[in-house]
């Protein structure tokens, strides 16, 4: 009999209380795999699904696009929809917080506390406009649904704009830290124009000026940031 004693085991029970040794590791079942991969096929199906559907809705609406025609285009069956996101309702509510994750991913990306943060604020804005070019069906789901009372998705706009905002937010006091600021602009206010300006300049571009410069909506957008530093 070995006289090795395995550190797992405690008790007169020999109940393990420890790390998996090498052997159960190697043991695991195929179910557990596949559950640890799944994150990252969820993930590639619902960008599969918010890619058509971006294209959909940008062509009829959401109201005119069913779930069938979502999964058509995304090239998955409808009942993989179903079992990831169950009804339309809620896989559009996924799919939104799926686009402003991509978004949030863009803005975060120019964060540099050895930058300028007018500058950092200036690049976050072009990502924005990026963004916009890349997902104007996006943009025209949230201008045309967010403000809408009541909204299907209200609650879910609600949490998403908030998470937004914050970033704004964080990016205009990384201003003020560095520049002299007014202290009569409302702050709320300020995140929010800067905010809406986004979608609206990069929809208006989108739509009815395609020769404007991504330079020239940056700019028009950042002059509400420049109109806060004191001069």
């Amino acid at each position: 009999m070995s006289s090795r004693t395995d550190s797992t085991t405690a008790g007169a029970g020999g109940v393990k209380t420890g790390v998996k040794t090498a052997v159960e590791t190697e043991a695991e079942s195929p179910a557990e795999t596949a559950k640890k991969r799944r994150p990252a096929r969820t993930n590639a199906t619902k960008q599969k699904l918010f890619e058509a559907s971006m294209e959909l809705i940008g062509e009829r609406g959401v109201a005119g696009v069913t779930v069938d025609e979502i999964a058509a285009a995304a090239g998955v069956s409808k009942g993989t929809v179903y079992y990831n996101f169950g009804s339309k309702s809620d896989l559009i509510a996924q799919l939104l917080r799926h686009g402003v994750d991509i978004l949030l991913g863009r803005l975060l990306s120019v964060r540099d506390d050895s930058a300028d943060p007018l500058a950092a604020m200036d690049e976050m804005i072009g990502q924005a406009m990026d963004f916009m070019d890349e997902y104007p069906s996006f943009a025209r789901l949230w201008v045309s649904e967010n403000w809408r009372i009541p909204s299907e998705w209200q609650d879910t706009f609600a949490e998403l704009r908030g998470r937004l905002l914050a970033v704004i937010g964080a990016a205009v006091d990384g201003v003020a830290a560095v520049y002299p600021v007014d202290p009569a602009v409302s702050r709320g206010s300020l995140e929010t124009a800067i905010f809406g300006a986004c979608f609206v300049v990069g929809l208006d571009r989108q739509t009815y000026n395609p020769e404007r410069t991504r330079e020239q909506s940056v700019t028009a957008i950042m002059a509400s940031m420049r109109g806060y530093i004191v001069k």
